[in-house]
């Protein structure tokens, strides 16, 4: 595990910028099972836009960008598994047939290891990296500037 200090920055529809520590909200997704709360964020506001991409229609809610800071001591780092990453596979579709996510597997280790987080390169982007944090409250995260329109 490694620990991970600075800026971290997320995307959120503009009417949940107010609260930009809380956890997601949706059920599921990439490292979290029903019921476990996280926070995603990506290192660079680039990367932000290019993790929602895949969910942005054309009716979509405005988007605020946010600058969060985290001060983590128990990071998994999963940027240096071989390629292709399987931790940047697209889950959904299996997901979508009725099986866990296979992602899932990094999150419970992790979880079990006693781990804060897990950095992870994205699936499209493989050069930008993301970062889920499992208890996103403080003094793990916190706001680290104002909310600005995105795009």
């Amino acid at each position: 595990m490694i620990a991970f200090r600075g800026l971290v920055w997320r995307l959120l529809p503009a009417e949940r910028a107010g609260a930009p520590c809380a956890p997601v909200a949706s059920p599921e997704g990439r490292f979290h099972r029903p019921g476990e709360a996280v926070l995603y964020a990506s290192l660079t506001a680039e990367g932000a836009g290019v993790a929602i991409a895949r969910y942005l229609t054309a009716d979509a809610p405005a988007r605020a960008l946010v600058p969060l800071a985290v001060a983590a001591d128990r990071i998994v780092d999963l940027r240096a598994l071989p390629a292709p990453n399987p931790a940047s596979i697209v889950w959904q579709d299996l997901r979508a047939s009725g099986a866990p996510a296979p992602t899932w597997a990094f999150s419970d280790a992790a979880r079990a290891e006693g781990a804060e987080g897990l950095l992870y390169p994205s699936r499209s982007r493989p050069e930008l990296s993301h970062l889920v944090l499992f208890d996103p409250a403080p003094p793990l995260v916190q706001p680290a500037g104002p909310a600005r329109p995105w795009p």
